[in-house]
């Protein structure tokens, strides 16, 4: 039962917030959190895996890896809070906003989500924007 949430960068982010929505949205998909280990990083970090591991040279918003496929969650996730920041400012949202879709994003991969296909893009944001006006709700309360 163990969430582990580590911030690499310099940048603050919101890590209780985080951690609550990542339990918030594995609960609602029906799943517990056996090990979980979330990483918030920067670009470098974020190529380095992708390349390593999906022979991708180049940084992405999300990568995660999911080593169970039962009820209780077994995985990781890392986030590049450059990527966040540059899809912000590209979608023109706040920085805030698009990291919260990003860590939902992962969070779905995790409950067995993939977004490979037009309709299951459809799918999983739709889930986004729900969970996203969910938690943006409790932002501002």
């Amino acid at each position: 039962m163990s969430l582990e949430l580590f911030n690499t960068t310099r940048r603050d982010i919101p890590e209780r917030r985080l951690t609550h929505m990542i339990r918030g949205v594995l609960h609602a998909e029906g799943f517990s959190i056996d090990s979980l280990t979330a990483v918030y990083c920067g670009n470098r970090l974020s190529r380095r895996i992708n390349r390593e591991f999906l022979q991708h040279d180049y940084p992405t918003d999300t990568i995660t890896f999911t080593y169970s496929d039962g009820p209780g969650i077994e995985g990781e996730f890392y986030i590049s809070l450059d990527m966040v920041a540059h899809n912000a400012r590209r979608f023109n949202v706040d920085f805030t906003d698009e990291l919260f879709r990003v860590t939902i994003h992962s969070a779905l991969h995790l409950a067995g989500f993939e977004d490979g296909s037009e309709q299951e893009r459809a799918s999983m944001k739709a889930r986004e924007d729900s969970y996203l006006e969910q938690f943006g709700r409790e932002r501002s309360a």
